[in-house]
């Protein structure tokens, strides 16, 4: 985490990380990506390095921002599967409900937690130099950060609309073996291209912070 030398320089570029954020769920096929019934999303990763530079109260606000715009992509540009992401979203039998602010905003607030604690762990535990240290944490950040968001999001579905989910769906087997298939064909891809721009962003970034 950036030590700033005062709130408004925080606050200024909390800002411009939840306006990247903004811009990204705008922009068609960079921010949400259509795939099959289902969007993939890029958003997670300027919430982790936005957690990363700021502290988690940044993280949790910049994950919250994601949540805004998942809220309104569902309602707004929606699939079959948006009832688990916006309350007001109903087409036939899929209706959205409260438990959909659950399902769109509490993994999105914890991606960023759990991004600083993870990388402020592995920067305290390892001993050596701060770009190694950097190195091995900023991956890892990503990882387990984009793992959070497609975990919770995927698991909450299997709670709150499980049976919904799987007739939007046309599942006829496995619940579970869906959402699974769905956590390892979507989340590991999604994980490991976060991985690696977290890091290298999370690097040229956190270095140009030490040179002002």
């Amino acid at each position: 985490m950036y030590k700033f030398k005062n709130k408004t320089q925080k606050m200024v570029l909390t800002a411009a990380f939840a306006a990247i954020i903004i811009i990204m769920a705008n922009v068609p096929f960079l921010g949400y990506i259509p795939v099959g019934v289902i969007k993939a999303t890029t958003l997670h990763i300027p919430v982790i390095i936005g957690a990363v530079l700021m502290g988690p109260a940044s993280g949790a606000f910049l994950g919250f921002i994601f949540g805004v715009t998942s809220l309104l992509s569902a309602t707004f540009n929606p699939t079959l599967t948006s009832f688990c992401f916006s309350p007001f979203y109903s087409v036939g039998d899929f209706h959205g409900n409260f438990k959909s602010l659950i399902v769109c905003f509490v993994p999105r607030i914890l991606i960023g937690i759990v991004a600083y604690f993870v990388f402020a762990g592995i920067m305290k535990v390892f001993k050596g130099k701060r770009r190694i240290k950097e190195t091995i944490a900023l991956p890892i950040a990503g990882v387990l950060g984009s793992m959070t968001n497609t975990i919770l999001v995927m698991g909450s579905i299997y709670i709150f609309f499980g049976q919904q989910y799987m007739a939007a769906k046309e599942i006829t087997g496995s619940l579970i073996a869906a959402i699974m298939a769905i956590v390892v064909g979507n989340g590991i891809p999604e994980a490991i291209v976060c991985a690696v721009l977290v890091t290298l962003i999370g690097k040229a970034l956190l270095h140009f912070a030490e040179l002002q």
